[in-house]
């Protein structure tokens, strides 16, 4: 559940530069227009009463690695299921799912909360017949807003500096209460040092990514360098969400190329982590699909209670996705011996472009 950007500097960030002019006053504006306008529905509040698609596209709204939206829904009288959808694996950075479950997690979560504001409270629970999948089980109840359901439309993985203002302690403690569960444990880092050791360990994790041909190639496949792109795939990386310029579809890959380096990303990464207020790390009990959905249920409940509270939240996961940084981890985090499975950094910061997401159609199966 990362993000990357794309850097553009030095001399030929001017020749790029006068290209994304060009290419915004060619139509792009008109194109960003539109992609601003088509956001802004698919985030509007949810109707009351809800359709069932409208719940469906409340979950839709999760976080989700490469935000590749690995995810098909069933509908049913009083059931929801949400199962993996494996073409959308992402399988160098991700080879056993963990990731891909985790967001199903924080689908699920969404879809409760949601649920719960329309009168149908209802359980979820994991299901791993058949490559495993999320089942959602309702029932009539008195509708139960709140401000985790409120925040829904508004959360989002801020790629960006924040401004270094310490949270308080009232705050810490009302995430702390909502990021854990019987099977998570949800560890706050805030004091420097340690921030500045999980810092290391995150630039580790980048270092190796960076130099690996194939995790750039599986990257740059979810790369989405404009409007336009966003719009048509309705998925992917949107270079605009993490606050760059749009380009055209055949000069974003050789920006790319170019200027992202594991050099520029690491300076990116330390700059971005020395602006934030605490570092959040996710371990569950066990190693098993069945937690890894408890921890993306806990790491969104976390992430729409920061939102609630104003402040933003970005995935920085290189230490868990990179194996053998975990045992360190997992000794900063006071939990040797287990595996860490969300690093996440908040803080006060402003608010970008939001990511695409497909339509409820696409994702509605049979």
């Amino acid at each position: 559940m990362n993000r990357r950007q794309v850097l553009v500097g030095g001399g030929a960030a001017l020749a790029i530069g006068g290209t994304a002019a060009a290419y915004f006053a060619t139509g792009n504006l008109a194109s960003s227009a539109h992609y601003d306008a088509d956001m802004a529905r698919l985030r509007t509040l949810l109707p009351n009463p809800a359709r069932t698609f409208d719940l469906v596209r409340y979950a839709t709204l999760a976080p989700n690695g490469h935000n590749t939206q690995p995810w098909r829904f069933q509908v049913g009288e009083n059931l929801i299921r949400i199962r993996p959808d494996l073409a959308r694996r992402t399988p160098i950075v991700d080879p056993d799912n963990h990731h891909l479950f985790v967001s199903l997690g924080c689908a699920a979560e969404n879809l409760s909360l949601a649920a719960a504001a329309r009168g149908c409270a209802g359980a979820i629970r994991f299901d791993p017949a058949h490559g495993g999948s999320v089942a959602f089980m309702s029932a009539p109840s008195q509708a139960v807003t709140s401000a985790l359901f409120d925040a829904i439309p508004r959360r989002q993985s801020t790629r960006a500096d924040y401004d270094g203002r310490q949270v308080s302690a009232a705050s810490l403690r009302t995430l702390a209460e909502v990021g854990s569960s019987p099977d998570v444990n949800l560890v706050l880092i805030t004091d420097r040092s340690r921030m500045d050791h999980v810092r290391d360990l995150v630039v580790a994790g980048n270092d190796a990514q960076m130099t690996d041909p194939s995790f750039l190639r599986e990257l740059k496949s979810w790369l989405r360098f404009n409007p336009d792109a966003a719009r048509r795939t309705g998925d992917g990386l949107y270079s605009v969400a993490s606050g760059t310029p749009a380009l055209p579809n055949w000069l974003g890959p050789h920006a790319f190329d170019m200027f992202v380096t594991a050099r520029s990303e690491n300076d990116k990464y330390a700059r971005q982590i020395r602006s934030s207020s605490g570092i959040a790390i996710f371990v569950a009990m066990r190693e098993d699909p069945a937690h890894w959905v408890a921890v993306g249920q806990a790491c969104q409940r976390f992430a729409l209670q920061a939102t609630a509270l104003g402040l933003k939240h970005a995935f920085i996961n290189q230490p868990v996705e990179v194996a053998r940084l975990r045992p360190e981890l997992a000794a900063l985090s006071g939990l040797p011996g287990r595996r860490p499975d969300i690093v996440m950094r908040f803080g006060y910061g402003p608010t970008l472009p939001y990511s695409p997401r497909r339509p409820v159609t696409t994702v509605v199966v049979p």
